[in-house]
């Protein structure tokens, strides 16, 4: 049990007057009393400006297209890194409207709602782009605090404790402006935010990597199918027979638009294919019930968890040790495919190493490849998170208001095989894409432990350790 001893007066300093428990976790205060002991300003104190989108009646303009303005919204923002692989877009126009909603080379963006709330990344790329909003634009006065600095301590543990410690809401979290403004940065030297600086843009520099060799592997295996150049447009009128309808079962138009009758043209005229049942093995996971969640213990794989490149913790659940006992039989192996088949279905993800101990929800399937000399787990992964399958998926899954992607749905789903040799140039330029991208979260954990060490201990001591763990990789300071 946990338990703080808190002078009254202390509470009503506390702006708009907080008395719930969770604002004075023993973590927060001591989180303040570690920042107060050394040099540190406000967020208000050291910005020119802390905004967000604006008018929430603002919302009614947008409408997301396939090509535009690029539009960032909260999923897009992860520890220090802007994800440019899944961005909304929107029309020059609606930009226009939208000014407040700009982002400007080196601000820091700041989620401020939902699952994704207290993200911070420097405003980094290179393109003019949006943001909704639930992200704060944080413009800094120069000179006084470095912008990658920040971002990297508000993701750290101190900055997340204070993010958490003032944020309202219940079933939706969320973080005004007013209390991002008082969040308290420390003002560590000038060469040691360089340091950490440097630290962040390398990894940026390899994250970048990462998406350029991903991109490679999707646009040879789109090429061989003729669908380099594709963009799949959707149709107002076209004419199917009543045959059509009985045997798909659906009488839904979207269901027959011809960019899907494109996609499996393409597939089936490419060379090799097969459904995906014939494919691989499936396996169904476990729904335990939200009444099973703890704060600690092991982790719980939800949909939200999961992500082509990876495996996330943003609001991870976990589930007790008796009860992962009970239910280890739905552990992840190494070589399996976790693929998602509801609320986002058709996120692929292959485990080419062992995974750390977790159960996966049941809107997640486990796939083996039955035979790798004729389709390796790599490619197929990829096949699976490319416009291929998710035009696919979105053809069956049409018309739902939660997306629920059958497993015999699934089963039925085709897939281009492509000679091993090709197969495996594919595989390559995934590997280097993963191990790029490892890399960079290794450099960009580096950078947020070491600000930690610098604020708990002293800026000598997580120079030392920063230059340990960096030797490790290789890597020059």
């Amino acid at each position: 049990m946990q338990y703080s001893i808190v002078n009254y007066r202390k509470i009503t300093e506390i702006q708009d007057f907080r008395i719930d428990a969770e604002c004075f976790k023993p973590i927060h205060l001591q989180t303040e009393e570690l920042i107060g002991r050394l040099k540190h300003q406000t967020i208000k104190e050291l910005a020119i400006s802390v905004i967000n989108f604006g008018a929430y009646s603002l919302c009614n303009y947008i409408e997301f297209l396939n090509e535009g303005v690029p539009f960032i919204v909260t999923e897009d923002i992860h520890n220090n890194i802007i994800d440019v692989n899944n961005l909304h877009f929107i029309s020059k126009e609606v930009h226009k409207i939208l000014h407040k909603s700009h982002c400007k080379k080196n601000q820091v963006l700041l989620t401020m709602a939902g699952a994704y709330l207290g993200q911070a990344a420097v405003y980094y790329l290179d393109f003019e782009a949006s943001s909704n909003q639930a992200i704060a634009k944080i413009t800094l006065k120069e000179s006084l605090i470095d912008p990658y600095y920040l971002a990297t301590f508000l993701n750290c543990v101190f900055g997340q404790s204070q993010i958490n410690r003032f944020r309202t809401g219940t079933g939706q979290p969320n973080l005004n402006l007013g209390i991002i403004q008082t969040i308290a940065i420390p003002l560590l030297s000038d060469n040691f935010q360089k340091y950490i600086k440097n630290i962040v843009v390398e990894g940026i520099h390899f994250h970048n990597k990462s998406n350029d060799f991903y991109k490679e592997a999707e646009q040879f295996l789109l090429s061989e199918l003729g669908l380099l150049n594709w963009n799949p447009k959707h149709r107002l009128s076209f004419v199917r027979n009543f045959s059509n309808t009985t045997s798909a079962d659906r009488i839904d138009a979207e269901y027959f638009q011809p960019m899907y009758d494109e996609v499996l043209r393409a597939i089936s005229s490419g060379g090799d294919f097969s459904s995906l049942g014939d494919l691989v093995s499936i396996k169904k996971c476990v729904e335990p019930g939200s009444e099973a969640y703890q704060d600690s213990g092991v982790a719980f794989l939800r949909v939200s968890n999961l992500s082509r490149f990876g495996i996330n913790d943003d609001n991870q659940k976990y589930l007790s040790e008796d009860l992962y006992k009970q239910l280890k039989q739905h552990q992840p192996k190494k070589g399996e495919i976790l693929l998602s088949k509801d609320a986002t279905p058709g996120i692929a993800f292959y485990l080419k190493d062992e995974p750390a101990k977790m159960i996966p929800s049941g809107g997640i399937l486990r796939l083996t490849v039955k035979d790798s000399t004729k389709i390796l787990p790599e490619y197929l992964t990829l096949v699976l998170d490319s416009i291929l399958v998710q035009k696919q998926i979105e053809r069956d899954t049409g018309g739902s208001i939660i997306n629920h992607w059958l497993v015999d749905q699934g089963k039925a789903t085709l897939i281009p095989i492509l000679p091993v040799t090709k197969q495996k140039q594919i595989s390559e330029k995934v590997n280097d894409s993963f191990c790029n991208r490892n890399f960079a979260k290794q450099l960009l954990d580096i950078a947020k432990h070491g600000v930690e060490l610098a604020i708990e201990k002293n800026e000598q001591s997580a120079e030392k350790w920063i230059k340990r763990e960096l030797d490790k990789l290789d890597v020059e300071t």
